[in-house]
């Protein structure tokens, strides 16, 4: 398998990234919800330990997929007949993930800093209000956005997989894409 992608399907560079991203991603999602419905202060400080590191990893991962897909590698061509409108909504959604991952980023380093997270995370502070800072706000709605487009995004590879029974979700898995399943 190349590391880079071609015409019919995508590399192992883009699909490592695309799955390590998507995985943690999921694990932003469920920490920093659930840390948000929390009242108890220690399982909110826990969740918030994992919510960090791994918000540092997305930050990284997704601008290493950017500088990628930029420099070093092309998109494969579209993967069969869809209508032209189904095109177009597939590129909006690729890059609203990427807006609603850099906003979530920049809201969430904004009320890190803003809220004194760190030194609470850390035992010098008690854990701060988060609704009392501004960031606060653009950070849930940035998540749940992205928890829909994420929702929108695998419902059309589903689709695509079991409906259109197309290559489209085999293309970003580790197999060939023509390989029947």
């Amino acid at each position: 398998m190349a590391a880079k992608s071609n015409a019919n399907g995508y590399g192992t560079v883009a699909k490592s990234l695309h799955w390590v991203t998507a995985l943690l991603i999921l694990v932003l999602l469920a920490t920093g919800f659930r840390s948000g419905q929390s009242i108890d202060p220690d399982t909110k400080a826990a969740l918030l330990r994992v919510h960090l590191p791994v918000a540092i990893a997305v930050l990284v991962l997704t601008l290493g997929r950017v500088i990628w897909w930029w420099r070093f590698d092309r998109k494969p061509d579209p993967a069969g007949d869809d209508p032209a409108w189904q095109v177009r909504v597939a590129g909006i959604t690729h890059l609203a993930l990427y807006l609603m991952i850099f906003g979530l980023v920049g809201s969430g380093i904004s009320l890190s800093i803003l809220s004194g997270l760190p030194d609470a995370l850390f035992g010098a502070a008690p854990l701060p209000v988060f609704t009392d800072f501004l960031p606060r706000l653009p950070h849930g709605l940035f998540a749940r956005l992205l928890a829909a487009l994420v929702l929108l995004h695998a419902g059309a590879a589903l689709f695509h997989h079991f409906v259109r029974r197309d290559t489209t979700l085999r293309r970003m898995w580790f197999t060939r894409p023509n390989a029947k399943h």
